[in-house]
């Protein structure tokens, strides 16, 4: 899994300037981000309305607005007050998520200590993902070269 979405943040283009301040989301937290991505802009009732959809949910109109607003706490969505009524609206797309969460996996994969492990892991890898680490550590050779030359 963290292989996969490795070398898909290897395709992606650089990591967003803006990072929430948490990364870590609970599954129900995840699931309302993933309707304010497919609706772009929600409220609470569009929200619960589309968990409802499933017969065998069941939800709390009170509970949808809690994790909203801890995911505007987060810093994953922001808040707009419109007269008496509130929106929200996605900070980060979902393209930007996903390497943002490939690149604290990488990070968290870089931290194990023991080398032989790491080594380990890399025999085990078919051509294909030879092929695109290959590809990532000539892009970050060149990424470094452009640094040293500013």
């Amino acid at each position: 899994m963290i292989l996969f979405e490795l070398l898909e943040l290897s395709q992606m283009a650089s990591l967003p300037d803006y990072r929430p301040k948490q990364l870590s989301l609970g599954p129900l937290e995840a699931e309302i981000l993933r309707i304010v991505w497919e609706l772009e802009t929600v409220t609470v009732k569009d929200v619960h309305d589309r968990i409802l959809t499933d017969p065998d949910r069941e939800l709390a109109y009170t509970s949808v607005t809690t994790v909203l607003n801890r995911l505007v706490k987060k810093g994953w969505l922001a808040c707009n007050k419109q007269n008496r009524s509130f929106t929200w609206t996605a900070i980060v797309s979902q393209s930007e998520a996903k390497a943002l969460q490939a690149m604290e996996q990488l990070n968290q994969f870089l931290a194990v200590t023991n080398p032989d492990i790491v080594a380990a892991f890399a025999d085990s890898l078919d051509q294909a993902s030879c092929d695109q680490l290959d590809a990532i550590a000539q892009r970050l050779k060149a990424a470094r070269q452009k640094r040293e030359e500013r």
